[in-house]
């Protein structure tokens, strides 16, 4: 998942640096922290030069960043409960319970420390929370429901959430979540076929 460098192959040697890398930030994260990371460690670790590293990925900070959109990525689509409203609550549930733990924070603050214009990885992420709730838009269109807009749940639900967990003083809790959901599902519009 290289932003970087357009063109590469899926596969192959870009793909297996980029992995051996990845494993490498995430091994001596778990091993010792993030206070003594660097791109020599990681580059060793991994089994590649630092040039590798900052050819591809430009700095520590833009490699983290990767690493957190990674991670972020979702792995499978979001829980069919039956319908669009408890579909949203249960997605938004856990999307606040992850994005606010001392993890997601630091995967939200790492790909925020990315150089900016240089990798879209924040678009990654928001075209990441699109999908998912396209996906439950979709499972209540073809049940005949009244379903909001991907934008109104990404204005109405992900951003605040997100927001909070960086800027408030106190973190979105959970009945301010089903509140924004609640909030958005109240302006949802029969979908026409």
């Amino acid at each position: 998942m290289n932003t970087r460098v357009a063109g590469l192959r899926p596969g192959g040697r870009s793909a297996r640096v980029q992995a051996a890398v990845h494993r490498a930030v995430r091994d001596l994260t778990d091993e010792g922290g993030r206070a003594g990371l660097t791109v020599p460690l990681i580059a060793a670790r991994a089994g590649v030069t630092p040039s590798t590293i900052y050819r591809r990925w430009g700095d520590l900070a833009d490699l983290l960043a990767d690493v957190a959109v990674e991670h972020l990525r979702p792995e499978t689509d979001p829980a069919d409960t039956g319908g669009i409203a408890t579909d949203l609550r249960a997605w938004a549930e856990q999307y606040h319970e992850e994005i606010t733990s001392e993890v997601g924070l630091r995967m939200l603050r790492d790909v925020l420390s990315a150089t900016p214009g240089v990798t879209p990885l924040t678009c990654q992420c928001a075209s990441f929370n699109a999908s998912q709730i396209q996906v439950m838009v979709d499972r209540g269109v073809a049940r005949g429901e009244a379903v909001p807009e991907v934008d109104a749940v990404m204005d109405g639900v992900v951003a605040p959430i997100v927001y909070r967990a960086l800027f408030a003083a106190t973190p979105p809790t959970r009945d301010d979540v089903l509140r924004f959901v609640d909030r958005v599902m109240a302006g949802a519009a029969k979908a026409t076929a």
